[in-house]
């Protein structure tokens, strides 16, 4: 491919998702900052008792859709009183937020093994939530100012993330993508798997082994391989779960194939997490655009070598 760099191929899509388990946004750059890229899972839904509502336990979060200024993803830019977030959901009113920071806080939120206090969005988000999934609900704002949430130190210290899964970026082939879907009786679009970072012009599945990497003079590291959990089941065009892609993944994709030296836990891989080594400071311009080089400076021996 022209313009591609040895193995690494280029940038071929950048999704950002401001809500987590809600619609990704695509754009044509995006900033980082110290947690993954700007507004990447800022905001987050949760239950009466300050829990995460992910589309595992609430599918139709699948199908809200997210608008954000087009300027929101320009380097230095700072939002002003008239700037909104735009929430939009079948048979919904559309609802804004806005991106000046609220002055509410809600005390117990949690996801996964972290727990603090978060940003309230208040009242109407709040009831904007629990009358689109039928049940009690919250939309709050991670407090950057206050909170603090590290990836796993075992296999990335000193890495902070907001409300994402695990790691700061999830990083994809296109090539990773076509091979699976000849695989499929019915195609998959990248949707399912909530990539950051969309790559093409490499060979299938060989994210696995990138160690190190730079794009657009940014370094970074491959931190561990991606389990998938059940979202990628989930249609997000109407939030029906069936058993694809997991299954076919599970012939050989799972732990038992690619790593097989190590206990096997019936988990499927599909992509990497990464993690910027380079120091975020305010003011320094930092982004990644649709197509830059991917240039991959070292690798794994084999998906068993690499992190998982």
């Amino acid at each position: 491919m022209e313009g591609a760099a040895a193995g690494g191929g280029i940038v071929k899509s950048i999704y950002v998702y401001p809500i987590k388990s809600c619609r990704g946004i695509s754009v044509s750059q995006a900033p980082l900052t110290p947690t993954g890229f700007r507004w990447d899972r800022q905001w987050l839904v949760v239950n009466s008792n300050g829990r995460a509502y992910t589309q595992r336990v609430a599918p139709k979060l699948a199908l809200v859709d997210i608008e954000l200024p087009t300027d929101a993803f320009t380097e230095g830019w700072k939002p002003t009183n008239k700037s909104y977030m735009v929430i939009k959901a079948p048979g919904m009113a559309e609802l804004n937020i806005s991106l000046s920071k609220p002055n509410r806080t809600a005390d117990g939120v949690s996801v996964w093994e972290w727990s603090g206090s978060a940003l309230d969005e208040g009242a109407e988000a709040s009831k904007w939530f629990s009358d689109y999934l039928g049940k009690a609900s919250r939309l709050v704002r991670f407090n950057e100012e206050s909170e603090t949430r590290m990836v796993d130190p075992n296999y990335a210290c000193g890495h902070k993330i907001m409300f994402s899964d695990g790691y700061p970026f999830l990083l994809l082939s296109q090539g990773s993508l076509d091979a699976l879907n000849k695989l499929l009786s019915q195609p998959l679009p990248v949707n399912r798997f909530r990539p950051n970072i969309l790559v093409d012009g490499c060979e299938p599945y060989s994210e696995d082994l990138w160690k190190e990497m730079t794009i657009n003079k940014l370094a970074f590291h491959g931190v561990k391989l991606c389990s998938r959990c059940k979202v990628p089941t989930i249609n997000q065009e109407d939030a029906t779960a069936g058993p694809e892609p997991t299954e076919t993944l599970m012939n050989f994709r799972s732990d038992k194939v690619l790593r097989p030296t190590q206990k096997s836990q019936g988990k499927v891989y599909f992509g990497q997490n990464l993690v910027c080594k380079e120091p975020i400071t305010e003011g320094k311009k930092m982004s990644v655009k649709v197509g830059d080089p991917v240039y991959v400076q070292k690798l794994f021996t084999s998906c068993a070598d690499a992190a998982a």
